[in-house]
């Protein structure tokens, strides 16, 4: 098998369709996640803190029409470990 890198962490459903929706944006809201994964906000929470807690993903909150809303994004890391990931499962079933 190639030097990339298979990550467990990231292999996991939810966090693999997280990580698959952050790579093709900037940012994006946790209502957007939510609706996308169709989880509760409890089990997204839980998720992306994961993703949060090995470095993977950058969390901010806002406040917008008295409502504090969170946003997620990939960190540097986040993006190059989702991609070497892909990579390898590409490797595995090619």
């Amino acid at each position: 098998m190639s030097d990339v890198a298979f990550d467990p962490l990231i292999h996991a459903p939810h966090r693999l369709q997280i990580c698959a929706i952050l790579d093709t944006v900037d940012k994006t809201e946790f209502a957007l996640l939510r609706e996308r994964l169709d989880v509760s906000e409890s089990v997204l929470s839980k998720q992306v803190k994961a993703l949060e807690d090995a470095g993977y993903v950058k969390v901010t909150k806002a406040t917008r029409a008295g409502r504090v809303r969170s946003w997620a994004a990939f960190t540097k890391a986040g993006r190059a470990a989702y991609r070497d990931h892909v990579a390898a499962l590409r490797a595995i079933v090619g």
